[in-house]
C-alpha cells in the first residue's frame, strides 16, 4: 500500500467511525426504528450522497452497528473468561465472571444492548453475516462448560455423575431431554466444534437465553417493585443457571 492509499484508508476509517458514533447517538435519542441516513448525514454536515458511499442503505448501517455491538459484548465476555482463568479457582467462578461481564456491558451500553436483544427493528432482517459475531457472546460460557466436562467437573443432565459417564434414566429428579432437542443440540455441537454431550449443550442454550432475559428485565424496568437487590439477585440467578448446565 502506498502512502497516499494509506492516508485515504485512514480517512475512510475515520469517516465510518464518525457515522457510526452519530448513529449510536441517534439510537439513544430516537431508537433504532427511527434511524435515518439523512439525519445522520445532516448532523455530520455531510450531503446524503456522500454518506451513501459508505452505507448505501439504512440496513447496511444497522448491520454494521449490530455487528459492532455483538463484537464489543463478545470482547467483554472473552476478556472476563481470560482474566478469570488466572484469578478464579473453579469453573463456577469463571461462569459467574463471564455472566457479570455480560451484565456490566449491557448496563453501560443499554441502547446497543436493546439493538441486539430488544424488539426487532421494523422492516429489517439481520443478514447471516451477523451470526459469527453473535456467537462470540455465548462462546465463553460454552468454553467454561467444555473445560469442566473435560476435567470431569461437570454433571451431565440425566446422568448419575460427572464427566463422560453414561446416562442413568433412573436418576432422581431428572427429566429426560426430548429427542428433537437432543438432535438440535448435536447439530449445534458440530457447528461449534465443541466436545459436549447434547444434554449439556441444550441446557447451555437455555442458560444463554435466560441470561439475556435477566439482563433485559433489569435494563428495561421489569424488576421495578419486584427486585431491589439487583446485583445480588443476578448473582444468585446465574449460579442456578450454572447448576442447570451441570456446574457445581
Amino acid at each position: 500500500m502506498t502512502r497516499i492509499e494509506g492516508v485515504r484508508e485512514r480517512a475512510r476509517g475515520e469517516i465510518i467511525a464518525a457515522i457510526k458514533d452519530e448513529a449510536r447517538r441517534q439510537l439513544a435519542a430516537e431508537g433504532a426504528a427511527k434511524l435515518s441516513l439523512r439525519a445522520v448525514a445532516r448532523s455530520l454536515g455531510m450531503v446524503s450522497s456522500a454518506l451513501y458511499r459508505y452505507f448505501p442503505k439504512r440496513d447496511d448501517l444497522l448491520t454494521a452497528l449490530i455487528t459492532d455491538s455483538y463484537d464489543s459484548l463478545g470482547d467483554a465476555a472473552e476478556t472476563a473468561l481470560k482474566e478469570s482463568a488466572a484469578q478464579a479457582d473453579s469453573h463456577l467462578a469463571r461462569w459467574q465472571a463471564v455472566c457479570r461481564a455480560h451484565r456490566a456491558w449491557a448496563l453501560s451500553r443499554p441502547h446497543e444492548y436493546a439493538l441486539i436483544y430488544g424488539s426487532p427493528v421494523p422492516g429489517y432482517a439481520a443478514p447471516a453475516s451477523t451470526t459469527v459475531a453473535a456467537t462470540r457472546v455465548a462462546r465463553p460460557l460454552v468454553t467454561v462448560a467444555a473445560e469442566a466436562y473435560a476435567a470431569r467437573a461437570l454433571r451431565v443432565p440425566g446422568t448419575a455423575g460427572t464427566g463422560r459417564q453414561g446416562p442413568d434414566p433412573a436418576a432422581p429428579g431428572v427429566s429426560a431431554t426430548p429427542q428433537p432437542v437432543l438432535e438440535d443440540a448435536r447439530e449445534l455441537a458440530e457447528r461449534l466444534d465443541v466436545d459436549l454431550p447434547p444434554q449439556v449443550l441444550a441446557e447451555l442454550v437455555a442458560a444463554w437465553a435466560q441470561l439475556a432475559g435477566l439482563v433485559s428485565f433489569e435494563l428495561f424496568g421489569q424488576f421495578e417493585n419486584v427486585v431491589a437487590a439487583r446485583e445480588k439477585f443476578f448473582d444468585h440467578a446465574v449460579v442456578s443457571l450454572a447448576r442447570n448446565v451441570g456446574l457445581a
